[in-house]
């Protein structure tokens, strides 16, 4: 082949690769022409097909100080640290699987010159085994446990106390069916559940506290100690639905809504625990978190304030809510 012939046919293949190069360019800013789609983004089967045991944890503090000093428009000082961890062993077989889950929530809070308080106590132990009968549906069998973990006394009345470990305690105990199409979202349904509200304290059981049965009275109308019950049970229908969303590479919310209805004593009234949480990662340790908490508990009273002095003067049925803002360093394993 001569020089000039090779030559021609190398000039006429980069003609032809730049007049296509230039008509897919045209092509592409042509505003008439619709745009092309993006790639699918493809998530990796790893986590639907990992066998065997997997365990794991994350812990995370959370503090926030406020220092005055002749400030004229007033306010406390305030020194706040809260702190939450959890622990988790999985197991995941063909057909099966089994799971361990704690979490726990301490905090603590000065303000001013007014002694040091907790301001947040939780602890929530969970275990579940699953039976696998079709691609979406399992057999499943649940225990879940909730307490906290110091003594609680009224700000008012230092030495009178309102709960401490197992006074209360709530075990959830459930057969039922579960509906799980994806990792981010499960719905279990238990038809038969049975929930124990224990009282370990007398006292407090002794004043009906968290819906036990309260002491007898003589015919005088005097309390009679040691009378009250310390173990309510309730049997009924049960539902636990979680969901889990990843809006951004570093925004997570979670969500779990547990419902109960006694079959025996006002089923219309349920009983609701609703707990969501915003995680915003900012790096690898840092992290900023909101949760909210809503508990209505139809056997429950809370302190009501009804002369709104501050002082709490009767008790009666409301919604409880709690909110939580925390930035603090996290660290997990």
């Amino acid at each position: 082949m001569s020089l000039s012939l090779l030559i021609c046919r190398v000039t006429v293949l980069l003609t032809g690769l730049s007049l296509g190069a230039a008509t897919a360019q045209a092509q592409a800013d042509d505003p008439r022409r619709p745009p092309a789609p993006l790639p699918a983004y493809k998530i990796s089967a790893e986590v639907d097909t990992a066998r065997g045991w997997q365990r794991g944890g994350a812990g995370t503090l959370n503090f926030s100080q406020v220092s005055l000093r002749n400030w004229a428009p007033g306010g406390q000082s305030s020194l706040s640290l809260l702190s939450s961890g959890n622990l988790f062993l999985h197991y995941r077989g063909p057909d099966h699987t089994f799971d361990l889950a704690g979490n726990l929530i301490y905090g603590l809070l000065k303000a001013g010159k007014s002694r040091l308080r907790k301001n947040d106590d939780r602890l929530e132990l969970n275990g579940r085994y699953a039976r696998q009968f079709t691609t979406t549906l399992s057999y499943a069998a649940q225990v879940n446990l909730k307490t906290q973990l110091t003594p609680t006394k009224a700000l008012e009345k230092p030495d009178s106390l309102l709960s401490r470990f197992f006074a209360p305690a709530y075990i959830l105990a459930s057969l039922g069916v579960e509906y799980k199409p994806n990792t981010d979202f499960s719905l279990l349904l238990s038809p038969a559940t049975g929930k124990f509200t224990v009282v370990g304290n007398q006292a407090l059981a002794d004043a009906g506290s968290f819906g036990v049965q309260a002491a007898r009275r003589d015919t005088a109308g005097l309390l009679l100690r040691g009378t009250g019950e310390r173990l309510r049970e309730e049997l009924g229908a049960y539902l636990n639905a979680r969901y889990r969303h990843v809006f951004f590479t570093n925004i997570t919310f979670n969500t779990k809504l547990e419902l109960f209805s006694n079959y025996f004593h006002n089923p219309q009234n349920i009983d609701v625990n609703w707990e969501n949480l915003i995680d915003f990662k900012v790096n690898k340790y840092v992290s900023a978190s909101v949760t909210t908490l809503l508990v209505y508990d139809d056997d429950i009273r809370v302190p009501l304030d009804r002369n709104e002095d501050g002082i709490p003067d009767d008790r009666g049925r409301r919604v409880q809510f709690k909110e939580t803002l925390g930035i603090g360093l996290t660290y997990k394993f």
